[in-house]
């Protein structure tokens, strides 16, 4: 087990590359939280130098005080990881540790407290210490790609809510298929056949959204001659 390590004030500071002022600033504006008091000792530990340095990660980044003491308030009242993961960590999904400072860089921009609280809401992301969970590689890179391709990380999220009811009534349905059907079957062996289910369905539907939007597209003269049964005679 790692000692704990406590620092002064002036130690803390050179650590993390700022003056005592700043540190004072930062301590004043609840940037951080306040040290253990020994008499007129302020002692500080790995949490606070963990702190400093977001900080000046996320300052870097563009980030103001003000914003970056909203989502340290948002981090600090986060969801434990304990309580998201509840009874286990996922059977297929992977989680994903990130310092604040490496969540902001995948997002860049878009880490508001509003999204950091609405990603803790939706049980994709809790804290542990100083670093943030996420509950699905998988649904991580999804979401920092379709940030990349310029969709606001709020209406990810957003559609992301939507997803999860969908696929709530999904894994109700196919459960309830199994049990009336074959109680006798491991539902746990049956999910990779609902999985190819839900994606086969999902590419016929986004084919079907396509050639819709093609259609729309196309001049309305171009329109005519669409669907079965065309062609002259």
């Amino acid at each position: 087990m790692t000692e704990k390590r406590e620092y002064r004030m002036e130690e803390l500071a050179r650590l993390a590359g700022i003056t005592v002022r700043t540190l004072r600033f930062y301590r004043e504006r609840k940037l951080i939280p306040p040290p253990r008091r020994e008499g007129r000792i302020a002692w500080y530990d790995d949490h606070h130098l963990a702190r400093l340095r977001t900080i000046a990660a996320l300052l870097d980044r563009g980030h103001t005080l003000s914003g970056i003491a909203e989502l340290a308030d948002a981090f600090d009242h986060g969801r434990d990881v304990g309580d998201l993961l509840g009874y286990g960590e996922p059977t297929e999904e992977t989680p994903v540790r990130l310092t604040p400072e490496e969540l902001a860089a995948r997002f860049d921009g878009e880490v508001t407290p509003e999204n950091l609280a609405a990603a803790m809401d939706l049980g994709y992301v809790g804290t542990d210490g100083d670093e943030i969970v996420h509950i699905s590689h998988r649904l991580l890179e999804v979401s920092s790609a379709l940030v990349r391709e310029g969709i606001p990380l709020g209406e990810v999220m957003r559609a992301g809510a939507r997803v999860r009811e969908h696929a709530d009534a999904l894994a109700d349905l196919f459960a309830d298929l199994v049990q009336r059907h074959a109680p006798e079957q491991d539902l746990a062996r049956l999910r990779p056949l609902a999985r190819s289910v839900v994606e086969a369905e999902l590419s016929l539907a986004l084919d079907r959204r396509m050639r819709q939007r093609t259609r729309e597209e196309r001049p309305s003269g171009d329109r005519r001659n669409d669907g079965p049964g065309t062609g002259g005679g």
